[in-house]
């Protein structure tokens, strides 16, 4: 029988408040609503740290800036419907996705954020670490938030 050593994953607990929070900024201006929502989705859940746990809230904080520049591809935004409902009978309410990026781009982007974190506690604790902004400004300059970059890919040909 051979003597193996073992090593242990350390797993890190939100008791010990061992989470090192960093903030990012990131300008949507052009970039395609999914790609920008699964790379934040990324960041707040943690998943870009060696020390992710799935358990605990090891993300960083994003700040999202010129939401009304986010874009769609293809036919989603004449058939991408937005769905909210008033709690009263009959209350059911609906708006096309063309007219939520000119009315409220932050529902777009947070709704498509939501759509990619975990349901329960655990993500509704995440998601309050996003922040979107309709402008180019932002009132966290004092967390000194470093540039997130995401690529969006190039247009197809015949394709806006």
């Amino acid at each position: 029988m051979i003597n193996a050593q073992t090593q242990k994953t350390s797993w890190l607990t939100k008791e010990a408040g061992e989470a090192q929070r960093e903030w990012y900024v990131v300008d949507a201006t052009g970039l395609t609503l999914g790609r920008l929502a699964s790379k934040i989705a990324m960041v707040l859940r943690g998943k870009h740290k060696p020390t992710f746990t799935p358990n605990c809230d090891m993300g960083d904080f994003v700040i999202v800036l010129n939401a009304g520049g986010v874009r769609l591809t293809g036919t989603k935004p004449d058939k991408k419907v937005y769905i909210h409902h008033t709690l009263f009978p009959g209350g059911i309410k609906t708006k096309l996705a063309k007219h939520v990026l000119v009315e409220q781009p932050e529902r777009a982007i947070k709704e498509a954020v939501w759509g990619m974190m975990p349901k329960g506690p655990l993500g509704r604790r995440v998601i309050k670490k996003l922040k979107i902004y309709r402008g180019g400004e932002h009132e966290h300059t004092a967390q000194k938030p470093k540039q997130l970059v995401v690529e969006s890919r190039a247009p197809l040909p015949g394709h806006a």
